[in-house]
């Protein structure tokens, strides 16, 4: 778009409260650094993060209270069956001792390939059995929830187009929700605004049914396209309606793969959207612009981010940098509080500070 973000951020101005990032992947000591001023300039005072083990410490020495961990499987260990098996509970205990609160649980639908790969197609599944264990083990110790639980409509249509091997979008709630009853008293977020932005009204039923539940509006491409496709009268509705259980999320993931055009250092989540510092920074500040602008103003118009989902859908009309249309839902003030911070401090005041 050519715009420069920090001009983008002195028009937009302060947020009507601090905001509270409840879903980040930060890492990478040359990355955090510009994420941590792209956080100050769009108004983000408080960050809960996916980080490495290894990268926590230095993370708390820059970033101080101001950042939250949120406990994460060893993605990049070869050994997947360890990893997501009976190496998660050892990994969840040493993240509770540098004060993570949160566990992670990613069973997305593209696990069953990772799974596959492994020997165990069920092994990133919520029916792994596995699963009861961790979540225990997590209970035991006072720790809350996250789970993402499936993915955009769009991928359905395309990527998971073979229920025998995904399933249906439907169908991963079930056993969401039948763990979602036998952990009544365990707080979950249910990430990606519950993996089914494209359907408020089934959203608000889940809701309804479990009252242990919130949820965030992480996946900044996803929500932008999703929310902007809903009217937003009916956008405002649901967020009042649901005030205090939905909480700020961006999903912003920094590594220092995003520093430098080489990238031959091995996987890395999303490390070849930028190669450079600069692109770095608009990389991490066009999420925050999308997500502030899609949630304060009544903007409408082409998005900044160019979102790949498009060209999946419908290759003959979009290409890789194709955007959708962000349209502003123009929360009123009261609601923006709530979502930017104050539904995420009444969540983490009910957790324990030691266990």
């Amino acid at each position: 778009m050519g715009w420069d973000y920090r001009e983008m951020a002195h028009r937009l101005g302060s947020p009507p409260i601090a905001i509270f990032d409840m879903h980040s992947h930060i890492g990478g000591r040359g990355a955090w650094r510009i994420y941590k001023e792209v956080r100050e300039l769009f108004g983000v005072t408080a960050t809960a993060s996916m980080s490495q083990l290894a990268e926590a410490d230095g993370l708390l020495d820059e970033f101080g209270d101001s950042i939250r961990f949120i406990a994460m499987p060893e993605f990049m260990n070869k050994d997947r069956a360890y990893a997501h098996g009976p190496g998660y509970i050892d990994v969840i205990t040493r993240w509770h001792r540098h004060g993570a609160r949160i566990v992670k649980f990613w069973v997305a639908p593209r696990g069953r390939d990772l799974g596959r790969e492994s020997g165990d197609a069920n092994i990133l599944t919520l029916t792994n059995p596995w699963r009861f264990a961790q979540m225990d083990h997590a209970a035991s110790l006072g720790m809350a929830f996250m789970v993402h639980v499936a993915d955009p409509d769009t991928w359905f249509r395309t990527k998971y187009s073979d229920p025998a091997m995904y399933g249906t979008k439907a169908s991963h709630y079930e056993p969401l929700e039948a763990l979602l009853e036998r952990y009544r008293a365990v707080p979950w977020i249910l990430a990606h605004m519950g993996g089914w932005p494209e359907d408020l009204a089934f959203l608000s039923g889940l809701l309804e049914r479990h009252a242990n539940a919130s949820l965030d509006t992480s996946a900044t491409k996803w929500i932008v396209r999703e929310v902007s496709g809903h009217e937003p009268e009916a956008v405002r509705a649901f967020v009042k309606k649901w005030r205090g259980r939905l909480m700020f999320g961006s999903d912003i993931v920094t590594t220092d793969r995003h520093l430098t055009p080489d990238k031959s250092g091995g996987p890395a989540p999303m490390g070849d959207l930028a190669s450079s510092p600069a692109e770095a920074f608009e990389l991490y500040a066009s999420r925050y612009w999308a997500l502030r602008t899609l949630w304060e103003t009544g903007y409408d118009g082409e998005s900044s981010i160019a979102d790949p989902d498009l060209m999946m859908v419908d290759p003959t009309k979009y290409n890789a940098m194709s955007a959708p249309r962000l349209r502003g839902v123009s929360l009123d003030r009261e609601d923006l509080e709530w979502l930017y911070r104050r539904a995420a401090e009444a969540w983490w005041a009910r957790m324990p500070v030691s266990a």
